[in-house]
C-alpha cells in the first residue's frame, strides 16, 4: 500500500535520491519556514513579558496563571488537531492555525488586567498547539520521505526564529509600546504563512495509514516499518507515553526559560529589557546550535546517547542559571541548558510520529507541552514562596528525570 501521494509517485519514476528531489526539497524549505515562524512570533510576545506584567499590575503566582493560559490552549487543541490532520489533512491544518497565531499575538498586550490576560492566552495558545502539532505531522511524513533523521533540522528552525524574534524584540522595546511591537508581527505573519503555505498545499503528502511510517526517526535509511501488531499496541502505546513524558520535561525547560528567563534577569539580576532579551536569544542560539547539529549526532551517537547527555547537560546548565550571582554565568547557565534541551523534543516526537503517524505526534506534543502546562503556575507559585532562582532549579530535575527514562527505554525503544 502506497504511503505517499504526489512524492511517491514522482519518486518512483525519478532517478533522485529522496533528499535530492526537488519536489522533497521545497516542501522541506516550506515546512522549514512554518518552524521559524513559530519561534519569531512566539520569541516576540516571550519578550515582551515583563512589560506586559506590569501593565496588567500581575504578581508573579498571578502572571503564572494568566500564562496557563498559553498551555491550557495549547493541550486542549493538541488532543483534537491528530483527528483533524488526518480529515483534512495536515498541510490544510498547518496553515489555518498559523494564520490564527498571526493574528493572535496582537492581542495580550491591548489587556489591563491578568484574568484578561489569561484568557487572551488561551487563543493564541489554541492557535500555538495547533500549529505545533500539524506541522510536526507533516515533518514526520517528510523524515519518512526523505529517509533522514532531519526533525532537529525543523526544531532548529523554531529556534532560530526564536532568535531573531528575540534579537529585534530587544532592540525594539526600549522604542516600541508591546502593543505597537506585536501588532507589527501580525503582517509579518501571515505574508510568511501565505508564502509557505502555498507550497505545502501544491505539494500535498497523503497521511499514511496508522501506525504505517516509513523510517525511524533515528536511523539514517530503512524501508517502510510495518503496522504494529494487535498485540504489541499496548507496548507501542507505553513507548509513546514514555517519549512524551521525556517531551514533557524538555517542555517545562523550554517553557521555564522563555516566560521566566527574561524575568530571572530583570527581577533578580536587575538588568535592563535588552540584557533579558539578550538572555533568551543565548537559549535561542544554543538551541539553533544543537539542532542544527542534530541529524549528525543522531547517526553518530544514537537517539539515546543524544537523550541522555542532552538531559544531563541540561540539568547542569540550569543550576548555573538559576543560581548564579552574576549576569555571565547565568547567561552561559542558560546557553547550557538550550544546548541540552535542543534535540530533546525534536527527538522523542519524531520517534512516537515514526511508532504511530499523527496520532503519536498528537499523543507525545500533548504530553509534552503537558509539561508547559504545569510549569507557569508551578513556578509562579514557588517563585512566591521560595523565590525564582529556587523555582527555576526544577528546571534541572526534570532535565535530569528525562536522561532516567531515555537510558532506561533505550532497547525497547529502537523497534515497536
Amino acid at each position: 500500500m502506497p504511503t505517499l501521494n504526489k512524492i511517491g509517485t514522482a519518486l518512483g519514476r525519478s532517478h533522485h535520491t529522496p533528499a535530492s528531489d526537488p519536489v522533497l526539497r521545497r516542501l522541506r524549505i516550506a515546512l522549514t519556514v512554518f518552524f521559524a515562524v513559530d519561534g519569531f512570533l512566539f520569541a516576540g510576545w516571550v519578550v515582551r513579558i515583563p512589560a506586559i506584567k506590569a501593565q496588567v499590575g500581575a504578581s508573579a503566582g498571578q502572571l503564572g496563571l494568566a500564562l496557563l493560559g498559553v498551555s491550557a490552549g495549547a493541550v486542549a487543541t493538541m488532543v483534537i488537531t491528530g483527528r483533524l490532520c488526518r480529515r483534512f489533512g495536515s498541510d490544510r491544518v498547518t496553515l489555518a492555525t498559523g494564520a490564527v497565531l498571526s493574528l493572535s499575538i496582537a492581542l495580550p498586550p491591548r489587556t489591563h488586567s491578568a484574568l484578561a490576560l489569561g484568557l487572551v492566552l488561551l487563543v493564541f495558545g489554541v492557535s500555538y498547539g495547533g500549529l505545533n502539532v500539524a506541522m510536526n505531522s507533516v515533518a514526520v511524513e517528510l523524515v519518512a520521505a526523505l529517509r533522514r533523521p532531519v526533525m532537529s533540522g525543523f526544531h532548529a528552525a523554531y529556534s532560530l526564529g526564536g532568535l531573531l524574534g528575540a534579537g529585534i524584540g530587544g532592540l525594539l522595546a526600549p522604542h516600541l509600546s508591546p502593543a505597537t511591537h506585536l501588532m507589527l508581527l501580525t503582517p509579518v505573519g501571515l505574508v510568511t504563512v501565505a508564502l509557505a503555505g502555498r507550497v505545502l498545499l501544491a505539494h500535498p503528502i497523503e497521511v499514511p495509514p496508522e501506525g504505517v511510517v516509513a523510517g525511524e526517526a533515528a536511523s539514517p535509511v530503512r524501508g517502510p516499518a510495518a503496522a504494529p501488531a494487535p498485540d504489541r499496541a499496548p507496548r507501542t502505546g507505553l513507548l509513546v507515553a514514555f517519549f512524551g513524558l521525556i517531551a514533557a520535561c524538555s517542555a517545562y525547560g523550554e517553557g521555564a526559560l522563555a516566560e521566566w528567563g527574561p524575568l530571572h534577569i530583570q527581577q533578580d539580576l536587575h538588568g535592563g529589557p535588552g540584557i533579558a532579551a539578550a538572555g533568551y536569544a543565548a537559549v535561542a542560539a544554543a538551541m539553533t546550535l544543537g539542532r542544527l547539529s542534530g541529524t549528525a549526532l543522531l547517526e553518530r551517537l544514537g537517539q539515546t546517547r543524544v537523550l541522555v547527555f542532552g538531559g544531563l547537560t541540561a540539568a547542569c546548565g540550569m543550576l548555573l542559571g538559576a543560581l548564579a550571582p552574576v549576569m555571565p554565568l547565568v547567561i552561559m547557565g542558560f546557553a547550557l541548558t538550550g544546548v541540552g534541551l535542543a534535540n530533546l523534543f525534536p527527538t522523542t516526537i519524531a520517534r512516537a510520529g515514526a511508532l504511530t503517524g499523527p496520532s503519536g505526534v498528537a499523543a507525545a506534543s500533548t504530553l509534552g507541552y503537558a509539561g508547559m502546562l504545569l510549569g507557569p503556575p508551578s513556578i509562579g507559585f514557588l517563585t512566591d514562596a521560595v523565590g525564582l532562582p529556587v523555582a527555576l532549579t526544577t528546571v534541572s530535575a526534570l532535565a535530569a528525570l528525562a536522561a532516567v527514562i531515555a537510558y532506561g527505554v533505550r532497547n525497547t525503544g529502537r523497534r515497536a
